[in-house]
């Protein structure tokens, strides 16, 4: 069986490290780099440190507005497809590389499988909203990592072809966890002198989704809540947010010591050593609970709401007063009961891969 997989910006690389590995046990991947995400820091530095094969073809798309990123993805993918004549596309999660990829299959009739469906914000203002929507509706096996995300899709009339498998991030982040504190000790010593960083002595920020970078009133909100937060904050600074920071002359407060983008390994210690987490990021918030480091996240919702609904994670927005009294109240009260497997057992890879197989015998 020949899958041609559709990637490209980082945290579809990270989900497609384990996945890519236990596909070709028995199978063909072809990978298809968009070049959504196209600097080192946030591309080729995951395909080295995660092992996962190099792409067959890259786009080179870069940095556009929605309608034309997605426009030229669209056609490079198609011309790849024509070419490789897949079984089975294989797309991630939620961004324009996502959907360009279901577009091409569909329009050429080839079954989508979607890795990560079913996550609903309910805001369609944002992009994401859009295109997870789009491709699952699109897709033939539609790949769920939890129990809210098969009531999401059911809400909708989707039904055929749903599998509750778990998540595959958490599969990432098990192994590559694993790799670097018990394979690797000298490589975990290296990142951890590297990072500078004591254990529970800081907490770890990121900032890069456009709701927030793209609005001066709450980028400029975030920032003067970590001004008045005690204690060091770690801010891998993601481009964007950086250009935007600069051309809006937003000043970093002193407690806040910004760093370059990181790669996955490093960023995961940086998780896994904080003492909280604030973030706009999806892939944060999840790997934030898998960690049990509590977590403030700098929108009004959130597609991962288990992990508010355990109460190990607050919506504040980018309200400066609620996100401090957010961290007071982390800092004063005990955390809640912690819920084991919430994003199933770490197995998430190898239930994707029987699925695919058993849909292809029964034919689709």
């Amino acid at each position: 069986m020949k899958i041609v997989t559709v990637l490209g910006a980082r945290p579809q690389f990270i989900k497609a490290a384990p996945l890519s590995e236990a596909l070709r046990k028995n199978h063909e991947e072809k990978i298809v780099h968009t070049g959504q995400h196209y600097d080192y820091q946030m591309s080729d530095v995951f395909f080295e440190e995660l092992g996962i094969p190099k792409p067959d073809y890259f786009l080179g798309v870069g940095s556009k507005q929605h309608g034309a990123q997605t426009g030229e993805m669209l056609t490079g993918v198609e011309e790849v497809l024509l070419k490789e004549k897949p079984d089975w596309v294989l797309v991630y999660g939620d961004t324009n590389s996502t959907l360009a990829g279901a577009l091409a299959a569909a329009k050429l009739h080839i079954p989508i499988a979607h890795v990560e469906a079913g996550l609903r914000s309910y805001n369609r203002q944002m992009p994401e909203e859009v295109n997870r929507v789009l491709t699952d509706h699109l897709s033939t096996l539609l790949f769920c990592p939890t129990d809210q995300a098969v009531k999401n899709l059911s809400q909708e009339g989707l039904t055929e072809g749903v599998v509750r498998t778990g998540d595959v991030m958490a599969d990432a982040l098990y192994y590559h966890a694993r790799r670097v504190e018990e394979r690797q000790p000298a490589e975990e010593r290296t990142i951890s002198e590297n990072l500078r960083y004591k254990k529970k002595s800081y907490l770890l920020a990121t900032v890069h989704r456009a709701e927030n970078t793209d609005n001066p009133s709450r980028l400029e909100g975030i920032i003067n809540s970590f001004a008045q937060i005690d204690g060091q904050i770690v801010l891998p600074l993601h481009p964007r947010t950086k250009k935007f920071l600069l051309d809006r002359k937003i000043t970093i407060p002193g407690n806040v010591e910004v760093i370059e983008p990181v790669g996955y390994l490093e960023m995961i210690l940086l998780e896994k050593g904080a003492e909280l987490i604030l973030t706009d990021s999806g892939g944060v918030q999840k790997e934030a609970y898998l960690w049990r480091v509590p977590c403030v996240t700098l929108r009004d919702e959130t597609e991962w709401v288990e992990t508010v609904h355990t109460g190990w994670n607050t919506l504040t927005g980018a309200k400066t007063e609620a996100i401090v009294a957010a961290v007071a109240r982390y800092r004063q009260n005990s955390l809640p009961p912690y819920q084991e497997n919430l994003y199933g057992n770490g197995r998430a890879s190898e239930e994707i891969v029987t699925a695919i197989e058993q849909k292809r015998r029964l034919g689709t």
